[in-house]
């Protein structure tokens, strides 16, 4: 069996042409990873759409419903910084269906990874920085809710503090949330996650690794969750247009390999999704999140999970 990957062809709905959200990497993404035998358009899996009331367990149903009405107040759209259209809404609500589809695989299967995913800014009444609804935080209510998982942590490696995911999920001691981000970077005003690593401008490949391996064998032991959605943010790369941080390709490669082998060495399931990445070269970018799978390929190839 392949490693399980899911995509549908929604994600990259028609978008304004230059807009700073690079809208058409979902796409290439796919097209990468079919091009280089990671996937094969016929092994991907596809996700319904997220129903309301799976949503509601992490936003306000109020603002769910401006939000898919084309509602929201000047105020929000600027903070959200995206134009709205009933293909976008319907991206949306897709790709959050498309991080439990992957959640639900990974619980199966000992790993599944997303190639969307990772809107942590979103939060509960209203959106943020590219982000509507938060994909991590309704899957971790989900689950928990659910009984499918009695506890669930978020190792969030995105350069930018997952501040929503913390907000939205403050008052869960079930869900553990994990921030690994530049420290001088967005957003200006940072929530209070479980657990915050800022990290320094200009940190390089050895010093980030550092970090991740002693935080995962650290958490990971103390709190033995059921479930670890990972955000594997290309964001930090040296190359990023929004990032601040220093890895190269091969210091990805070993973060993900890292965290892969730390939650299923424990036998913890992990689920993986692409976090944000941003560069005005589409197809570079893609590639650079297409290490998360081909680490991942590698990892279930290893371990034989298949």
């Amino acid at each position: 069996m392949p490693l399980p990957l899911v995509y549908h062809s929604d994600y990259s709905p028609p978008f304004p042409e230059g807009h700073r959200f690079p809208m058409d990497k979902f796409r290439l993404l796919r097209d990468h990873l079919v091009a280089s035998g990671v996937t094969r358009e016929e092994d991907l899996h596809r996700p319904e759409i997220c129903p309301p009331e799976i949503l509601a367990l992490a936003h306000d149903p109020a603002y769910i419903a401006r939000y898919m009405n084309g509602e929201l107040p000047r105020e929000d759209q600027r903070r959200l910084g995206l134009p709205w259209d009933e293909a976008l809404a319907r991206r949306t609500v897709r790709a959050v269906g498309g991080s439990l589809l992957a959640a639900d695989l990974a619980l199966k299967h000992g790993l599944a990874c997303h190639l969307a995913g990772g809107t942590h800014h979103a939060h509960y009444d209203h959106p943020a920085g590219f982000c509507i609804f938060n994909d991590l935080a309704v899957i971790s209510q989900f689950m928990l809710q659910s009984g499918r998982v009695s506890r669930v942590l978020i190792f969030d490696c995105d350069v930018h503090q997952g501040d929503g995911t913390a907000r939205i999920l403050a008052d869960t001691e079930e869900a553990v949330t994990v921030s690994l981000h530049c420290e001088q970077n967005f957003p200006a005003r940072k929530a209070q996650s479980d657990w915050d690593l800022p990290l320094a401008r200009g940190m390089g490949d050895r010093e980030y690794l550092e970090v991740v391996d002693n935080a995962l064998n650290y958490l990971l032991p103390f709190y033995q969750p059921d479930l670890v959605l990972y955000d594997a943010g290309v964001d930090v790369h040296k190359d990023d247009a929004l990032g601040y941080l220093q890895l190269t390709d091969a210091g990805l490669a070993a973060r993900d390999e890292a965290v892969l082998r730390h939650c299923l060495g424990r036998d913890i399931p992990v689920m993986g999704v692409i976090g944000g990445g941003y560069d005005k070269d589409r197809a570079a970018l893609a590639r650079r999140h297409g290490i998360l799978h081909h680490s991942a390929t590698r990892v279930w190839n290893a371990l034989g999970l298949g």
